[in-house]
């Protein structure tokens, strides 16, 4: 049977608001799908990983690290601008150095033996003298790439290497081979967003013939003193400003706790908080190095930061403030920091962050 002109019309509209009609749901239904997080994982690497990183429950501090633990360590660079605040898993490092980077913003190097944290991020680019401090645990160092000469010097360290890039100006062998996912909640601008984690960065070396056994952290610890031994010393304050560079919000300030003998951090005047938990960073040494800082040494900012020979630094611990002494021979060697009278520091048991600075102005505290 035909339909004339207009009855096909009519008929024709109808069908095409039936599908409509049909169809709202199901695109309704499939437009959540949109709001899950844009996954982006190294094609280099072999796996998957979780789409939105691991949760963390019950955060544990970190424990009693020292030589001799067996353990190689995980060195991983991670950003703080402020797009990159709050961080993830830096409440889990054993060691933390906190440097200046380009234009007075900081960046920390991060070393892990003690807990496998399940998201540390974001994760940045390496520089000469971030290599050197890493060098200095004789780890696996994890960077998100960096500038095309400073791949050649990081390799010429002699480290087990991690980067989530290739270096494709031909000044070394490194290849993009670190396991990673991006949490685009952090921020919509993709160098904000790189996530690690340590399980799977161990998983990657034992795949790639690194041997996960070392010497764990090069530092000699001790345990809390009893409460009455504790000092009073409750505030103390470190300046990243240089010559060059100067910004808000990127001094650190820590408050001490005497009952837990415990520093609690702050950042920019703001409490220092894990991302994934919201836990307020604590930690049970601060180290701040004296050390010569120059630049900007070229177009890009890039400064240079001496990490060997000998400074003065400032040891606070079981709220006492000690000023002593820093010394390396040189790159391969670990650091030793001593008191007054030339004593080895014997950190307490748990976190400890350690800054380096341009001047001894830089340290106050009471």
């Amino acid at each position: 049977m035909f339909l004339n002109n207009g009855t096909g019309k009519i008929l024709t509209m109808v069908l095409v608001l039936l599908l409509i009609i049909i169809c709202i749901p199901v695109s309704g239904c499939s437009s959540t799908g949109s709001s899950e997080l844009n996954i982006e994982q190294n094609s280099q690497v072999a796996g998957t990983v979780n789409k939105i990183g691991p949760s963390i429950e019950n955060i544990i501090p970190p424990g009693l690290p020292g030589a001799g633990s067996g353990i190689r360590p995980i060195a991983v660079m991670v950003e703080n601008s402020f797009a990159a605040r709050p961080q993830s898993g830096l409440i889990l490092a054993d060691v933390v150095y906190e440097v200046v980077d380009e234009y007075g913003i900081t960046r920390f190097v991060a070393i892990y033996v003690s807990n496998e944290a399940p998201v540390v991020g974001p994760v940045r680019s390496a520089r000469n003298y971030y290599a050197e401090i890493a060098r200095a645990f004789d780890p696996i160092y994890t960077f998100f790439g960096t500038y095309p000469e400073c791949y050649g010097y990081i390799e010429s360290l002699g480290m087990y290497v991690l980067s989530a890039m290739t270096d494709r100006s031909g000044n070394s062998s490194i290849t993009g081979q670190a396991p990673y996912w991006r949490d685009w909640n952090r921020s919509s601008v993709q160098e904000h967003t790189a996530c690690m984690s340590i399980s799977s960065l161990k998983q990657k070396a034992l795949q790639l013939g690194y041997p996960l056994e070392g010497g764990g952290i090069p530092f000699p610890y001790k345990s809390d003193p009893p409460i009455e031994a504790r000092g009073g010393v409750t505030n103390i304050h470190i300046d990243f400003a240089t010559h060059a560079y100067a910004p808000g919000g990127f001094d650190a300030k820590y408050i001490y706790d005497r009952s837990s003998n415990s520093y609690y951090r702050y950042m920019g005047g703001y409490p220092h908080k894990d991302y994934n938990t919201g836990q307020q960073i604590t930690v049970k040494n601060i180290v701040a190095m004296v050390s010569d800082i120059e630049g900007p040494l070229d177009q890009w900012g890039h400064m240079a930061v001496r990490t060997v020979g000998s400074g003065t630094a400032f040891i606070f611990q079981d709220g006492k403030a000690i000023q002593g002494s820093w010394e390396r021979g040189d790159v391969f060697s670990p650091f030793i920091y001593r008191d007054g009278s030339g004593r080895q520091i014997s950190f307490t048991g748990g976190s400890t962050w350690i800054a380096i600075v341009q001047g001894a102005d830089k340290v106050t505290f009471q």
